[in-house]
């Protein structure tokens, strides 16, 4: 017998029906009631006392009824096999409660825990050219080389090659769509979709059967930034809603990192006014790992090295450890270096000095330098 949902289950689903209320109006309840669920039910003398909720919201949640409705849509969700992530749920990702905006819920198809892992955000041109193209899939590989998740939005363009780069080197990836998780958009990705879903997390603050309207976009993009320690731009006009998705970042105290691209280009000016106001230029994976990892202190351990064979004969990645280990006893070492003498792509060279690294076997220096921590090299 399917259990009837009770009001205060239903609640979680309501604060997004609440006219005047909004995503910030809910953190504020969130943050005054240990049981935001309580707002419905605690009457008006409770709502005057949580700071800055206006009148509107207020008057919207007193007189909020539309229960049977609810109820109709979490059987649906149920069915869909959709989960349904409230913000006091554990399984909420930690970063996104942070920001000012939080959805109250999120709806999931995949695994909720994947948007919990050290991630960033990749956007870009709908329209990239072949040089974008390239520097997407090599940046996001090396991403998820190194344990990385990579979010994106899964627009066409740079957003789908983001994806498909991740998945192509078995890393995590999550996508946050404009539209319900049910609405796969744009049409032609929905097998992209359900293969994220499948190796990650495709999720939502919008309920099943939204459809991808266009002023849903710009406040998605909060959420691809919030998820994220950081936001890659790899192409984008002046006027691209990447460069939202960049200010979102900055708002939050995220790191925003930008791919250089030919002079004079449209999909240059993006990036490069970006580069000018403070972004990090990018030309391979290790400028964006350097920036990060303070953070990855408990990152996922790095995904395994490609198949056998794939590497063309070059060092194992097992191997690569010894050889950089040795290699860094006659002194620190530029990373163009530890390429050269390992044989192995600027990508997985990156994904093990990040995991030694972590590991405490050695350090970076500026320039993009590395030399064995002092601990050790001192005992030797």
């Amino acid at each position: 017998m399917t259990r009837v949902p009770d009001r205060r289950d239903l609640a979680w689903l309501a604060f997004g029906r609440v006219p005047g209320l909004g995503c910030v109006g809910f953190r504020r309840i969130a943050e005054f009631f240990a049981d935001p669920a309580d707002a419905f039910f605690g009457g008006r003398g409770a709502l005057r006392e949580v700071p800055g909720l206006s009148r509107a919201a207020v008057a919207g949640l007193l007189a909020f009824s539309d229960w049977d409705r609810l109820a109709d849509e979490m059987h649906r969700i149920r069915e869909a096999g959709v989960r349904l992530v409230r913000y006091s749920d554990a399984s909420y990702p930690g970063r996104l409660r942070a920001i000012p905006d939080p959805p109250a819920v999120l709806y999931v198809r995949g695994s909720p825990e994947a948007a919990a892992h050290p991630a960033v955000g990749v956007v870009g041109s709908r329209a990239p050219s072949d040089y974008g193209r390239e520097s997407a899939r090599l940046l996001c590989r090396g991403l998820a080389g190194a344990g990385i998740t990579v979010i994106s939005g899964m627009a066409r363009g740079i957003d789908g090659e983001a994806h498909e780069a991740a998945l192509s080197r078995g890393g995590g990836t999550v996508a946050v769509l404009g539209s319900g998780v049910d609405v796969p958009y744009p049409p032609e990705h929905r097998d992209l979709c359900r293969r994220i879903g499948g190796n990650g997390a495709v999720l939502s603050e919008h309920p099943l059967g939204t459809a991808p309207l266009p002023h849903h976009f710009p406040a998605r993009n909060r959420i691809i930034s919030g998820l994220s320690l950081g936001v890659l731009v790899v192409e984008a006009t002046e006027r691209s809603g990447s460069l939202i998705t960049a200010r979102w970042a900055l708002e939050q105290g995220r790191e925003v990192f930008a791919v250089p691209g030919p002079a004079g280009a449209s999909r240059s000016r993006g990036p490069h006014r970006l580069i000018r106001e403070g972004a990090k230029l990018v030309e391979d994976v290790a400028d964006i790992i350097e920036e990060i990892a303070p953070q990855l202190a408990h990152a996922s351990p790095p995904v395994p090295a490609e198949p056998e064979g794939a590497s063309g004969g070059k060092l194992p990645l097992e191997g690569a450890a010894g050889t950089i280990l040795r290699d860094l006893e006659a002194g620190p070492l530029p990373m163009d270096d530890v390429i050269r003498r390992t044989g192995l792509s600027a990508p997985q060279v990156c994904e093990v000095l990040l995991e030694m690294e972590l590991q405490g076997l050695l350090k970076q220096l500026p320039g993009k330098r590395y030399a064995l921590n002092s601990a050790i090299s001192g005992s030797r």
